[in-house]
């Protein structure tokens, strides 16, 4: 496994997030390939030598890695306009550098022997709340968990959302694509319509 980049020019640019505490640093390499590490704190970043140099900023209080981006999550004193230009050049010249990304020994956290059920469906409310919720409001509908069980997922559409073509699509190909990648536990994402 790959986790560092050759020398060479790397394009970084950032995306905002539907959470305001957050901001995606997008490179035009792969930094984690078809993984996800979160570092909630800088105790959890160890295995993690980008991670920890991230957390070095004063206004950093959670990273994540996943593909081709960083998503940072910032104190909530700390302005965007003023950090950004900051940690985009950061990430930047860290991955021309190529220094490690992530650890060989990095063990992700959150696999099903090791969480609870509880622990599962926190993680999917709190999924469906920074990434699912926005975009679907945005659309005048609504999503909500219903529950969870032995893998799978139920929710219940409202709005425009409820007897949509696409919500089937949206459903299969977005969020339950994005629960599983997220939470290894998921298995599948069903909708109720109301």
């Amino acid at each position: 496994m790959e986790t560092t980049v050759k020398n060479r020019v790397v394009d970084v640019y950032t995306e905002m997030t539907p959470n305001p505490e957050t901001i995606k640093f997008v490179s035009d390499v792969s930094l984690y390939p078809n993984k996800a590490a979160d570092f909630p704190d800088e105790a959890s970043a160890k295995e993690s030598p980008l991670a920890t140099e991230l957390f070095g900023f004063p206004f950093v209080k959670g990273v994540f890695i996943m593909n081709n981006f960083v998503t940072v999550t910032k104190t909530p004193e700390a302005d965007w306009l003023e950090i950004t230009p900051t940690l985009r050049e950061f990430v930047k010249t860290y991955l021309e550098d190529g220094k490690e990304i992530i650890s060989a020994d990095y063990k992700p956290t959150g696999h099903a022997t090791q969480s609870s059920e509880e622990d599962v469906v926190n993680k999917i409310k709190e999924m469906l709340d920074s990434y699912v919720k926005p975009a679907v409001e945005m659309d005048g509908g609504a999503i909500q968990f219903k529950s969870y069980h032995e893998g799978k997922v139920e929710l219940l559409l409202q709005g425009s959302c409820s007897g949509c073509p696409s919500s089937i699509i949206t459903l299969k190909a977005g969020i339950e694509g994005l629960l599983k990648r997220m939470i290894p536990e998921v298995q599948e994402v069903v909708a109720e319509s109301i």
